[in-house]
């Protein structure tokens, strides 16, 4: 599972995924887009509907990739923990569930509602996103060697608000809503 705001889902997310998937050994990526991000502001925030709409265009351009609207379902504010335990609820007995961070959220899991209730639920992951050392971390993870890729869903903002390059940050289903529903021209 891979979680957050996906505002606007990009290549950085799906590549770090697919890698992390490939090397621990899981069948599935599930994509799941965050209705109120607990530890983040969403800037020029196009609304859920839209943040899942791209979210699910990005997973049809990837095999393996499938998409939960359990967050946006549930309402409120997004908390891991309580997704993983609806996430369980769809498993078979012995499947196993990982969650994949970014080494740049890793500072921070220790503030996330219940971090050991999390550590508890499932195999935690934590790519790399910045290339920054994972330090202190409270509770035991496998680390990816993911591809760095230094792209990041508020450069594809600001890029397409001022006009610049963007369209091969994102998978080219969402480059095309994004251009259909003019979304982030704002600034």
């Amino acid at each position: 599972m891979l979680g957050g705001s996906f505002n606007p889902p990009h290549i950085g997310h799906l590549i770090m995924a697919e890698e992390a998937a490939r090397q621990f050994g899981y069948d599935a990526v599930v994509l799941v887009p965050a209705l109120v991000p607990p530890h983040k502001a969403l800037r020029c925030d196009p609304g859920a509907d839209a943040r899942l709409a791209m979210v699910r265009a990005a997973a049809s351009d990837w095999p393996g990739f499938t998409v939960d609207d359990c967050e946006l379902r549930r309402g409120g504010v997004s908390y891991t923990v309580d997704t993983l335990d609806q996430l369980r609820t769809a498993l078979a007995p012995g499947d196993g569930l990982g969650l994949l961070i970014g080494d740049d959220l890793a500072a921070g899991f220790a503030r996330w509602k219940d971090p050991e209730g999390v550590a508890a639920r499932c195999e935690i992951v934590v790519g790399r996103r910045s290339g920054e050392p994972v330090v202190g971390f409270p509770v035991p993870y496998r680390a990816a060697d993911n591809l760095l890729v230094p792209v990041s869903s508020s450069l594809v903002r600001a890029r397409v608000a001022s006009g610049g390059a963007w369209m091969t940050l994102v998978p080219p289903s969402v480059a095309a809503y994004i251009v259909e529903h003019e979304l982030y021209r704002c600034r």
